[in-house]
């Protein structure tokens, strides 16, 4: 017993710093952040409170109200802090890898299947919806990878749906902070083990390429690459 409470009162001055540290962070897009917590406070706790006058148990409302204001503070604050640091993200490379990797239970994630020259990229998440490629990069560029990279996974595994997102505030594209909802809002398909074998095959896929042999020495004289053979990126 002594042990549990040991644990609780030291991961209680963790959870405090982070939660300083996340307002502090915050506060730094979000100027307004300190005047918005302190009116949504004290406009619902003043509520109950009135109401509590108003029907003669100023106490019980009271309490209850000081509850809710600090759950309604509590909620506002996290949704600002989220959209401030979308805000940061926004436009940074690998800000689409850094949402996929806390996309939730259920879905396995790999940062940059993809890359051109001028760093535009193609992440995979799996899940029950199947495949979904996540293009982060210039709209035009992007276009591009992701048509190869959706041809490859047809090929490779021809029975799971293909999904493709491409992130940014242009017309077809989704925002970096509706990523994660748009990706679960996608029709499950899969079950379990069908995502656990979809997983194994990409897998099995990426250690072939990786551990392709490439021939040792210098090219023979007079030997030349055919036409259809692989350029670079």
């Amino acid at each position: 017993m002594a042990r549990k409470e040991t644990a609780a009162d030291a991961a209680n001055p963790g959870r405090l710093k982070q939660i300083a540290l996340t307002y502090k962070m915050t506060s730094k897009v979000d100027k307004k952040i300190g005047l918005v917590l302190a009116a949504v406070g004290i406009v619902t706790f003043g509520v109950f409170l009135a109401i509590g006058f108003l029907i003669g148990h100023p106490i019980y409302l009271g309490i209850l109200g000081l509850l809710l204001a600090f759950l309604a503070t509590a909620i506002v604050f996290g949704r600002r802090a989220e959209r401030a640091a979308f805000g940061q993200m926004e436009g940074q490379p690998g800000a689409a890898a850094a949402v996929l990797d806390n996309i939730g239970r259920g879905w396995t994630t790999t940062p940059a299947v993809a890359m051109n020259r001028s760093q535009d990229v193609v992440h995979r998440a799996v899940g029950k919806a199947g495949i979904v490629l996540v293009a982060e990069g210039n709209p035009n560029r992007v276009k591009s990878l992701l048509a190869a990279e959706k041809k490859k996974m047809n090929r490779i595994v021809a029975d799971v749906p293909v999904h493709d997102v491409i992130v940014g505030t242009g017309e077809g594209q989704v925002e970096l902070k509706k990523l994660r909802t748009t990706l679960l809002k996608f029709p499950r398909v899969l079950t379990g083990p069908q995502v656990t074998a979809t997983n194994d095959r990409l897998r099995a896929l990426g250690d072939l390429m990786s551990n392709m042999p490439l021939p040792k020495g210098p090219m023979p004289k007079g030997m030349k690459l055919p036409r259809g053979g692989p350029k670079g990126r």
